[in-house]
């Protein structure tokens, strides 16, 4: 039997929501990876993140619009953290990404 059938409801809460906080508190230490890099790497970013929060809360009745939901994800309103950290995607940067883009597609 796996570990996670042997959880009840709040406690697997508990800890998706740690692990979550955890995953935001790193990607807070490492501002300088660029969201085209997690995209490229792992097809999904910081944005993403931010997107799939406001849609879950939403769904909760919680209204959040977008720039609320990256404040959370970012740790910071968007704009501060674009001046910043955000760096202009490099052209092999664009190029992996819309390869991986047109893969995922298939």
């Amino acid at each position: 039997m796996s570990l996670d059938k042997t959880l009840d409801d709040a406690t697997r809460t508990e800890i998706e929501a740690a692990a979550f906080r955890r995953l935001l508190e790193h990607l807070g230490k490492y501002p300088e990876v660029q969201n085209i890099e997690l995209m490229n790497l792992a097809f999904f970013c910081r944005n993403c993140i931010a997107k799939w929060y406001r849609a879950e809360a939403q769904q909760r009745g919680v209204e959040m619009d977008y720039d609320q939901a990256r404040e959370v994800v970012y740790g910071m309103p968007y704009g501060d953290y674009k001046e910043r950290y955000l760096e202009k995607a490099t052209e092999a940067q664009l190029a992996a990404f819309e390869g991986a883009r047109l893969k995922a597609s298939d």
